[in-house]
Parts: structure tokens; C-alpha cells; sequence
């Protein structure tokens, strides 16, 4: 990728949606994947660490061959905000991979995929912007399916489970991916997506491990098993995953994004059942369409 981002032209009308169908796909198998790696022995931090260490160092490969001179043209305040969107990313994996100790892949994934909500809140807070009856519907209906999944897993709780932990760390993770957002929102705009994602990776892989390290987490020792997953991590949903998001922002709405984002917590759900033999009780899959419902209606109010 060379230093600045040149229009391209316009691709066939096709073209985003296979791209975000490829990169839904991926992204729902961060679940899975990490479960995976979690029943191979791999602390969640570490889990967080290797997904995003990995990941930078493909694309470091990237920047070798186009896109590192971007580097040399970055003023102190970027790089200051590329740290700061890497600590929320880095916050983000740790408490919504540690959820997924807690309670289901359902519930985790509903709740992580909040952003929209808490975007629109942000904007309310931050400059102003009055959420509009859209906003607001997507608001309520989303607290009450919230709400919903939390009563739920406290009813069907196995012993020594802590779903109601679980939930609470889901919803911390989706409020530090909105922070990366808001931050990546203004820094994206001066910097090449290369030099982005390899700045914000690379910074929260820094993060983590140092977390991991103080901790006393493990970081290496595991099984091959444990190892394919975390590379498939690395690979699906982060790269090929967020990269295709981001690849179609400049061809569909964001809107239209965020509805196929939608996808992720069904996907997962849906794979959870299949490898995982993880069900929906009758409650939590009411807060669930709840829930996805809310977040809809929040992500057109945001767009707007």
C-alpha cells in the first residue's frame, strides 16, 4: 500500500456485500476461537496479547513493502492518540475475552456489539448532539433486552458461574471499543490505514502484555492446538475481518456497516450451538431480539 490512499474506482455492485459477508464470517469466529484457546490453558489476557501482536506483525510485513514512510511524516499528537485508541483496544479485548469465561457466547457477543448506543450517548454528552426518537427508542429497547439476558443467565447460572460478571465485562468491553472509535474516527483522518491499524495493534499488543506480564499470565508453553487458534485469531477476525469493515466503509453507509455488524452476535450464537452445544434459554433469546433491535435503531440515529 503506498503512503496516501487513492480513489479507487467504483467496484461492481457485488463486490461489498461478498466483502462484508467474508468479513462477518470472520469476525464471528472470534468467539469460538477464543473459547478454543481458553480450553488449551491460554490466560484470556494472553489470548488478547497474541491476537493483536500477530496481527501487527502481518501487517508489519505490509509496511515493508509500501506504506512506512507514512511513519516519518507523524506529529507527536498522532502518535499520542494512536496510544490512546490502542489502550481502549487493548481494554476492549481483555474485559470482552474474559467474559466469555463467565457467561455464554450469545450474551458476551449481544452485548460487546453495543457500540452504537454508547456512540450516540457519547455524542450527546461530548458535543451536545440531542438523540433524536430513533435514539432513544434504540436506547430503551436495548437497556430492556440488556436487562432480559442479565435475568436470564442469573436463573440458569451452573454452580460456580458467574454470568452476571460476565455481562458486566461484555459491556465494559463495548464501552472501550467505543472510545476507539471516537478516537480512531479523528485520527483516521490524517493517517494511512496501514500505518493506523499497525500503530493501534502494535500499541495495545504492548498494553496487554504488560498487563499479562505483571498478572503473572502465562505467554508461552501452550499446546499446538492452543497456538492454531490464537493464529487464527490473529488471522480471521482481526485481520481479515476488520479489515473488510473497514474496506467497505468506502463503498456502502455506514449505516448499511453497521447493520451487517448486526450479524456478528447470530453468527456466533449460531456456531456456539453447532460446536459448542450452547442453546438460548427462552428469556435470554427474548433480550437478544431486544437487544439486536435496539442497537439498529441506534446505529441509523448515530448515522443520521
Amino acid at each position: 500500500m503506498s503512503d496516501r490512499e487513492h480513489p479507487a474506482a467504483k467496484p461492481p455492485v457485488w463486490l461489498p456485500l461478498l466483502v462484508l459477508g467474508t468479513g462477518l464470517a470472520a469476525i464471528s469466529f472470534g468467539a469460538i476461537l477464543a473459547r478454543l484457546a481458553q480450553a488449551g490453558g491460554v490466560p484470556s489476557l494472553s489470548i488478547a496479547a497474541w491476537r493483536l501482536a500477530l496481527a501487527a506483525g502481518v501487517v508489519s510485513v505490509l509496511l515493508l513493502f509500501g506504506g512506512w514512510r507514512g511513519l516519518l511524516a507523524l506529529r507527536g499528537r498522532q502518535l499520542a492518540l494512536a496510544a490512546a485508541a490502542g489502550a481502549c483496544l487493548a481494554a476492549h479485548f481483555a474485559t470482552w475475552i474474559s467474559s466469555l469465561e463467565w457467561t455464554s457466547v450469545a450474551s458476551s457477543t449481544a452485548l460487546v456489539t453495543t457500540n452504537p448506543l454508547w456512540i450516540g450517548l457519547a455524542a450527546f454528552v461530548l458535543w451536545g448532539e440531542r438523540p433524536n426518537r430513533r435514539m432513544l427508542a434504540g436506547i430503551a429497547l436495548s437497556l430492556a433486552g440488556s436487562l432480559l439476558i442479565f435475568l436470564s443467565d442469573s436463573r440458569q447460572a451452573a454452580p460456580g458461574a458467574h454470568p452476571l460478571l460476565g455481562n458486566l465485562l461484555a459491556l465494559i468491553g463495548s464501552w472501550c471499543f467505543s472510545a476507539y472509535l471516537l478516537i480512531g474516527r479523528r485520527l483516521r483522518s490524517s493517517v494511512v490505514l496501514t500505518v493506523y491499524i499497525w500503530l493501534v495493534y502494535g500499541a495495545a499488543a504492548v498494553f496487554l502484555f504488560a498487563a499479562a506480564g505483571v498478572s503473572g499470565a502465562a505467554l508461552a508453553g501452550f499446546a499446538l492446538p492452543a497456538w492454531l487458534a490464537l493464529a487464527g485469531m490473529a488471522i480471521g477476525p482481526q485481520l481479515v475481518g476488520h479489515t473488510a469493515y473497514n474496506w467497505s466503509l468506502k463503498h456502502v453507509s455506514a449505516t448499511f456497516v453497521a447493520v451487517v455488524t448486526l450479524g456478528e452476535p447470530i453468527g456466533s450464537a449460531l456456531l456456539a450451538f453447532l460446536l459448542l452445544g450452547e442453546t438460548l434459554a427462552p428469556l435470554q433469546a427474548g433480550g437478544f431480539v431486544l437487544l439486536l433491535t435496539g442497537i439498529y435503531l441506534a446505529a441509523q440515529a448515530e448515522r443520521r
